[in-house]
């Protein structure tokens, strides 16, 4: 029996240049739906799919609504952290309802592999073989974030500007820097040093950084409200959540993003994907998500929309961003990032964490 969720009504806010693509997209979409029909005037029901989110609903809200209303398709989404979403998968077990498991990051997909099916070959080749599961089909990279360090360009000037993260843990920076160390995409940086660094180095930098006394925010947008206020000179962020307040808030908004670029983990690129659980029940349908969000008009939404990098060839990155291929981040296995739990251990053990 599946558990009981709400649906949800959200609304494509698009830009008027970008609604030729959201046309394209319900027509593309519909095509999936072909031969399914609408439940109620004799015609056979698209049926249902139910898609536990660790994406907030505020940046994937629109692409699924958009799936859900070309398909006909009766689409249930559980939002949550990614990490509790993943626990939440292990506690159900064989009577989770979910068919779709939406990660942010690849340690909450590999929390739950046991427990993911092999995807069709063409959902996983869609995307290179850097962004989906390393040695087995089991998920497929949807979009990329690149790690930055946000600054208040009012006051710091250009060169002022750390090189590599290494450079945060001097004197200078004391009192000036913001961080997140309970939100997962931080967590994910720290697993990239681990397997960049090592375990010593690791735990080293993050005893410098704390030494600076970084003001702590509970996640990625207020770094960079802050940023843009004065409170702190720099923060430690995802590239995206900038541009969406230049977006609101037009170009004078104060903070800019800074590109490590220096092989390192605070160049990482992190990869949200997504996975097919062993017990769907709505096989068919979670395959024609997954295979929608990989298609060009889904990537365009990331790039378009919400600033994300897309993975799909052809797919061209915002404007405002540099290319993927420019980025010179680590070379590591997105595999290697799954061991968030190692990760979670050295912050409490260095009192970062609760």
């Amino acid at each position: 029996m599946r558990h009981s969720m709400s649906t949800f009504n959200i609304f494509i806010t698009a830009k008027p240049e970008n609604m030729i693509l959201f046309v394209i997209g319900l027509a593309l979409v519909t095509l999936l739906a072909c031969g399914s029909g609408d439940a109620g005037d004799g015609q056979v029901s698209a049926g249902s799919l139910v898609i536990y989110s660790g994406r907030s609903e505020s940046l994937v809200g629109p692409i699924i609504t958009q799936f859900a209303d070309a398909s006909g398709i009766d689409v249930r989404v559980k939002y949550g952290g990614t990490a509790e979403l993943a626990a939440t998968i292990r506690e159900e077990g064989n009577n989770t309802p979910a068919d779709v498991f939406f990660a942010q990051d690849p340690g909450g997909l590999g929390a739950v592999a046991s427990m993911l099916s092999p995807l069709p070959p063409d959902i996983i080749s869609a995307v290179p073989d850097w962004a989906r599961a390393a040695n087995s089909a089991d998920w497929v990279g949807i979009s990329g974030r690149a790690r930055v360090v946000v600054y208040n360009r009012n006051a710091i000037s250009e060169s002022d500007l750390p090189s590599d993260l290494q450079d945060l843990t001097d004197p200078r920076w004391k009192g000036r820097i913001g961080w997140a160390p309970a939100n997962a995409s931080f967590q994910t940086m720290v697993t990239a040093m681990r397997s960049t660094w090592g375990e010593d180095e690791t735990r080293k930098f993050l005893t410098g950084l704390k030494s600076n006394d970084p003001q702590e925010y509970p996640k990625n947008t207020p770094i960079v409200a802050a940023t843009a206020a004065g409170e702190i000179d720099v923060g430690l962020v995802n590239h995206y959540y900038l541009h969406r307040f230049i977006q609101e808030d037009g170009e004078d908004f104060a903070a800019r993003n800074h590109f490590l670029r220096d092989n390192g983990p605070g160049s990482l690129i992190m990869v949200s994907g997504a996975g097919i659980l062993n017990e769907a029940d709505n096989r068919d349908n979670a395959e024609k998500f997954l295979r929608f969000m990989v298609s060009p008009v889904a990537q365009q939404y990331f790039a378009s929309q919400t600033f994300e990098y897309p993975l799909v060839e052809g797919v061209n990155t915002h404007r405002l961003l540099p290319p993927i291929a420019e980025l010179n981040g680590p070379d590591i296995d997105v595999a290697d990032l799954a061991d968030v739990a190692g990760t979670q251990s050295l912050l409490r053990d260095l009192g970062i964490i609760p």
